[in-house]
């Protein structure tokens, strides 16, 4: 009996000593990330300091003039700027909110893509949708230069050629709908990217429930609605509750190739504010405090998303 206790202690000991040493492997394998994330996205977090100073490029940040929080309170105080950062903002959360309800377009590519019987249709399918994603918006927007130019656009040309239109229209310099066409844009370039998720959630899905389901009659669209469906729910809203979490970030590449002195008071988002006012204005310090806010905004939407995935799903999300 002693001999077994004693052989039963030892496996313990042993069992406790590698978990010890798998845990020091798994964090030696996720240091070069933890290292890259403080160098790239903490370290740059010293920059903060230049809100509360008047900057001046060339001038040493020492011999800067402190500001305190002037640069914040001019955001509301000063009129001209409040009407500005609300513009933004309107434009900020109207596209964050269109891309938010065409977030459900990757659910639904997603469940008709598994349910093609080719697979070699599926599979160029899949890879003519998933290559835009890795185009840059200079090269989006040079195909949508070719297709909608007033002079020489694909466009253009065949709507003439019809007698559809008089003269050429000049939709890329054009205010009206700029919401939709820049979601639109994005729902072309990421559709295919964002399906990936919910295919492999699809293939996930125990087999044996739609065998089950086949057993009791139900047919190909019932499945798709009583199995896949919601064997996807868990993984959509998990990326819906980042996303609104990450609501206010529309981020910059899109707008910035895509804006001109027509359209700049509505496609103009926060991102590419700051940008406009850091780099362009020269007005450094303000823009930092323009991008403070930003992320401050973005801290509270993801506690305020966290604290509805636990109201929910009764599970946090951070």
């Amino acid at each position: 009996m002693t001999i077994t206790r004693s052989k039963a202690t030892n496996a313990s000991v042993f069992g406790e000593r590698f978990q010890i040493r798998d845990k020091y492997k798994l964090f030696l394998m996720a240091l070069p990330f933890l290292i890259l994330a403080f160098v790239f996205s903490y370290l740059p977090l010293y920059g903060w300091i230049y809100a509360f100073y008047d900057y001046r490029p060339g001038i040493p940040l020492k011999d800067s003039e402190y500001m305190g929080f002037y640069w914040f309170t001019s955001m509301f105080s000063n009129e001209i700027r409040q009407q500005e950062i609300l513009r933004v903002m309107t434009n900020t959360f109207a596209m964050s909110s269109l891309s938010i309800l065409t977030s459900v377009l990757p659910v639904i590519f997603a469940v008709f893509l598994t349910e093609i019987r080719s697979s070699l249709f599926k599979r160029i399918v899949q890879t003519l949708t998933t290559v835009p994603n890795f185009i840059s918006w200079v090269l989006v927007y040079s195909f949508a230069f070719m297709l909608f130019s007033v002079d020489n656009g694909f466009v253009n040309n065949l709507l003439l050629s019809l007698g559809w239109i008089d003269r050429p229209m000049n939709i890329l310099a054009s205010a009206d709908h700029t919401w939709l066409k820049m979601t639109m844009w994005e729902v072309w370039k990421t559709l295919g990217w964002g399906a990936i998720m919910y295919i492999a959630a699809i293939t996930s899905i125990d087999q044996e429930l739609y065998e089950a389901a086949r057993v009791d009659g139900a047919g190909r669209y019932r499945l798709m609605w009583h199995v896949t469906v919601p064997g996807i729910m868990p993984t959509y809203f998990v990326l819906l509750l980042l996303s609104i979490a990450n609501f206010i970030n529309m981020g910059f590449d899109q707008f910035y190739v895509f804006s001109n002195a027509i359209n700049m008071s509505s496609i103009e988002v926060l991102d590419l504010y700051v940008y406009n006012i850091g780099m362009l204005n020269s007005n450094f310090s303000f823009a930092t405090a323009v991008s403070l806010l930003k992320s401050i905004v973005s801290v509270v939407l993801l506690f305020a998303a966290n604290l509805l995935s636990k109201l929910i799903r009764g599970e946090n999300i951070i």
